[in-house]
């Protein structure tokens, strides 16, 4: 086992450090059941749509600029290396919020709905659990798929107009998806709906409640349309822009399968983007509106600061998946690679050490179970993430299973610390080695010499993979149109 990285703390290190705070308690075993409304911490959970590793503190793209995210990373620990359980944003949120791998529910696509999906409309959501244990449940903006979830929160703030303003007129791809353009629009950062939905939520940690808060706040850049006002493209200039490596024979090595599997016809074809001279304009817009979205973070961040609520509230910020931009000639989250799966995850609170980083490969599963553990709640068994609180306490700390994606019925990823493996329902498979390979380049499935990195990890492919639930069987949804469109 690698020695723990610097930042880390034994277990004795890790309560000291809690003192007498009224987060301490909710860290120890066995004080579950004398843990009283006042002492439980409140919980600050910040929610960022098709947000990549495109951002400062994970090093995806040197042009990041994203100084609220960075400090609040610097403030407790980074989970380097978190992924999605599913590269797209229904059964992503859904596997978060029910505690159950798309593979078991069987909601594999963008439909059908959390409470629709007739494995999970019964299942008690993570805030609603919340709820039942004497929390005051607020939220704003998209957290589950479709917004507002009625079961899951005392109130909802709304969705601010979600995906808006458009224009009249797409500004730079004619053809396709209408929400699939990007430019500069509208004038002003109040115009946007993510800047509605910081000032909601900042409205209410202002404010004095007579409970403990489980505050949910969904963003919805840098998801398409890429929109930003000008001051954050400004920020990024196109002339200057940075691209990612697309090398054409990156694709040779990698099965038919998987190739039609991530092209989603609802996004443009890389050799259209390529026809528009669009390239370099949509890697700038993605990172203006990461930028923009940053400081929405920022707002509700100095809002907790100037509160009352700041030393007993655990801050959590996380990505529903990641995002393509021309690497692997793909665009959108439609796949099984690095850059579709791995997301920002980072968890800030009393007790927490600051600026601990953890490179052990933790699912956004795990967040459920996690915050009921930490926050002092009854543990469910049926949950099947596991609690990150021993990498809490030491980042370094054992940990042997890898993080699960899932894209479709059979078709499952395996992240370790060091390797990637997927297995297609067609029994193709690939295997990427990250210490000389973190750009997924060569596929090594078929070297001899990494059988036993195989069979490792093929035990932990998921024993159930449920059919799909009706609507989720892939290209029948609403939003995907036809290859022509392009």
């Amino acid at each position: 086992m690698k020695e723990p990285k610097a930042g880390a703390l034994g277990r004795r290190q890790f309560l000291a450090s809690l003192g007498a705070g009224t987060l301490a308690s909710a860290f120890v075993p066995g004080v579950h059941a004398a843990e009283t409304k006042q002492n439980k911490p409140n919980v600050l959970f910040i929610a960022i749509d098709d947000l990549n590793d495109w951002v400062g503190c994970l090093g995806g793209h040197p042009q990041a600029v994203t100084p609220h995210i960075d400090a609040l990373a610097a403030s407790g620990m980074l989970f380097e290396n978190a992924h999605c359980q599913a590269p797209i944003c229904t059964p992503s949120r859904a596997s978060l919020l029910s505690g159950r791998y798309p593979s078991t529910s069987g909601l594999y696509f963008l439909a059908p709905q959390y409470r629709e999906a007739e494995t999970l409309r019964d299942m008690t959501s993570l805030p609603q659990y919340f709820m039942e244990h004497e929390y005051k449940s607020l939220g704003v903006g998209k957290v589950f798929h479709t917004n507002d979830d009625p079961h899951s929160f005392h109130e909802y703030g709304g969705n601010m107009g979600a995906f808006g303003p458009r224009p009249e007129k797409k500004l730079s791809l004619p053809k396709g998806h209408p929400l699939w353009d990007w430019g500069v629009y509208p004038d002003d950062d109040t115009q946007m709906p993510d800047y509605k939905i910081s000032e909601w939520a900042a409205t209410q940690l202002r404010k004095e409640h007579d409970a403990p808060f489980f505050l949910s706040v969904g963003f919805y850049r840098p998801h398409v349309p890429m929109y930003a006002p000008k001051k954050w493209f400004d920020l990024h200039p196109r002339d200057k822009i940075i691209l990612p490596e697309a090398p054409k024979e990156d694709l040779d090595d990698i099965p038919q399968y998987a190739l039609d599997l991530s092209y989603a016809s609802a996004a443009p074809r890389h050799d259209y983007v390529l026809e528009l001279n669009e390239w370099d304009h949509a890697v700038q817009a993605y990172p203006a509106c990461v930028s923009f979205v940053d400081s929405c973070v920022g707002r509700v961040l100095q809002a907790l600061r100037e509160s009352g609520h700041a030393e007993n509230t655990l801050v959590v910020l996380w990505g529903d998946h990641g995002f393509h931009l021309g690497d692997k000639c793909r665009w959108g989250k439609r796949s099984l690679w690095e850059e579709a799966t791995r997301a920002p995850l980072i968890i800030t609170g009393p007790g927490i050490p600051k600026g601990a980083r953890c490179s052990k490969p933790v699912g956004m599963i795990d967040l459920y179970p996690t915050l009921v553990d930490l926050c002092g709640l009854p543990s469910r068994k049926e949950l099947e993430g596991l609690s990150l609180r021993p990498l809490l306490e030491n980042p370094g700390a054992h940990w042997e299973r890898p993080a699960l994606t899932t894209f479709g019925p059979n078709n499952h990823s395996l992240r370790s610390e060091r390797y990637r493996y997927t297995r297609y329902a067609d029994g193709s498979e690939e295997v990427y080695d990250h210490d000389p390979d973190p750009s997924e380049r060569t596929n090594l499935a078929n070297n001899k010499d990494y059988g036993a990195v195989i069979k490792d990890f093929q035990r932990w492919l998921p024993e159930v993979n449920r059919e799909p639930l009706p609507g989720s069987a892939g290209s029948d949804s609403p939003l995907y149109g036809t290859p022509e469109q392009w």
